[in-house]
């Protein structure tokens, strides 16, 4: 605090608000200078700058020109106020029970909070009958993964996600018996078949790499902040996959009997795909993707109904599990 600058008479919460204001005037502003304004110590603008963080603000630090400054990732007094539609709340709640599978996690947390507030803002009338709209949608989920035990990780994973913090992420690869530490900058958080995974920078690796969250032993964040690649959109990542798991593509060829064929035909599978009719009734379904595991056990899945015209290499490994499979069975 400058010499001989009287302490400002207010409440925490005034000079809280008075700090909020100077952040966005100065689009970066040190705690020096933050303490010389609200006259009071850098102990007491700690404090406030944590209070300001635990509100929700993206309050972010950086050095600049030898300096640590602080500022907001966006500029709170520019963003008007949102309002929704009856129709749009409707489909919130529609969409609020496809979330189960992360039940236990910080997201279904923040999801749940979400709700409180949209309730505590609506007549009871209103809410309670989009309560009602919720319950018309039930999510069937097999397999479900279990993310309680991840609440730490995924809550330090979402403050990096947020703020573009670099990280260092404890994983476990399947089938290796220890964890594996990598330095990574996450970039987007992948929803597959009910799984959570993670998209990132793998420095070790030198790649774009993706992690399932189940295998995350442990999350470590640093206060370095990383920028994304110029241009850069997730979905380009998966573009040429035929799940999440990347793999030079290949021509394959599938053909599926008449009792599926319908069924087969009403759905997308892949972006490159096209489809062939033959006078029996059945479909040849064609696409260039990677993922042999992933195509694989995807074919297999109907059983007699589909049959791997090719590459060759696939066919023949989906011959060699038919015939283990017919064994087991003998």
């Amino acid at each position: 605090m400058r010499k001989g600058k009287p302490a400002k008479k207010y409440s925490q919460a005034g000079r809280v608000h008075d700090i909020i204001r100077l952040i966005e005037a100065r689009h970066g502003i040190t705690l020096e200078e933050l303490a010389e304004e609200a006259g009071v110590t850098r102990r007491t603008i700690h404090r406030d700058i944590a209070a300001i963080q635990e509100a929700g603000y993206p309050l972010v630090s950086e050095w600049l020109n030898g300096r640590k400054v602080y500022r907001f990732l966006t500029r709170f007094k520019d963003v008007p106020p949102v309002n929704f539609t009856l129709q749009e709340l409707l489909s919130l709640y529609f969409f609020r029970s496809q979330l189960d599978f992360l039940k236990g996690t910080p997201f279904q947390e923040d999801m749940e909070a979400i709700f409180r507030k949209i309730n505590s803002a609506l007549p009871p009338r209103y809410a309670a009958h989009l309560e009602r709209i919720a319950r018309v949608s039930l999510p069937v989920l097999q397999g479900v993964r279990d993310y309680s035990r991840l609440v730490d990780p995924l809550k330090k994973l979402r403050e990096a996600l947020l703020y573009q913090y670099r990280i260092t992420l404890k994983y476990k690869a399947k089938g290796k018996v220890r964890g594996e530490s990598y330095l990574v900058d996450p970039y987007t958080l992948v929803f597959y078949k009910g799984g959570l995974y993670l998209l990132g920078y793998a420095h070790k690796r030198k790649a774009v790499r993706t992690f399932a969250a189940e295998r995350i032993v442990g999350v470590e964040t640093s206060r370095e902040r990383f920028e994304l690649p110029e241009g850069f959109r997730p979905e380009e990542q998966f573009r040429t996959a035929f799940g999440i798991v990347e793999e030079e593509p290949m021509e394959v060829r599938v053909r599926f009997s008449p009792a599926v064929a319908q069924t087969i035909r009403e759905r997308l599978w892949h972006p490159t795909q096209s489809i062939s009719d033959d006078a029996d009734g059945s479909i040849v379904l064609s696409f260039t993707a990677g993922g042999r595991m992933e195509i694989l056990s995807w074919i297999l899945s109907y059983g007699a109904h589909a049959e791997v015209l090719g590459p060759q290499e696939l066919r023949e490994e989906a011959g060699r599990v038919a015939g283990e499979m017919a064994r087991r069975y003998e």
